[in-house]
């Protein structure tokens, strides 16, 4: 099963890096809410958890909490469109980076309310860029452990 999500890092690792297309132009045409398209068919719940990779349950507990509100259709279904889809794999990357469920609530009130809270959704996003590099750094350390324990058994980082 292909996810959004996993699209989403297919389309950026496609982006060769001498294209002169920097990795967030790439980002902005995939889930900038201006690109999405009007005419794209709003998927049920299942549908919407099966192309993020969530389950049915998350998709309804980011509802209670919020994060994203779908449409429901004249049968009171949920109906998730486009916007709710994109807004759905940003959280998905958030929630795997670390961002807590507090600092997402934040931020989409934030969004929410427009223009004038620009400047503190960049803060937040900042300390959370600051928090994923701090991850970063804690995996190329594991990394570099496991190759140092791979090449004292006697193999080489690039064997498998």
């Amino acid at each position: 099963m292909i996810m959004a999500t996993d699209v989403l890092i297919e389309q950026l690792l496609r982006v060769p890096e001498d294209s002169g297309t920097s990795t967030i132009a790439t980002l902005d045409g995939l889930l900038d809410d201006s690109t999405i398209e009007a005419s794209a068919a709003p998927k049920s719940v299942a549908e919407a958890a099966r192309l993020v990779g969530l389950t049915a349950h998350t998709l309804r507990y980011y509802e209670h909490e919020g994060l994203v509100r779908p449409a429901r259709n004249s049968s009171g279904y949920r109906e998730y469109s486009a916007f709710d889809l994109r807004r759905l794999v940003f959280l998905t990357r958030m929630r795997v980076s670390g961002m807590t469920m507090h600092d997402l609530k934040r931020y989409i009130a934030l969004v929410e309310q427009g223009d004038p809270t620009i400047s503190e959704r960049r803060t937040i996003m900042l300390e959370q860029r600051e928090r994923i590099r701090r991850q970063l750094r804690g995996l190329e350390l594991a990394l570099e452990t496991t190759e140092y324990k791979i090449h004292v058994y006697g193999g080489t980082p690039d064997a498998s």
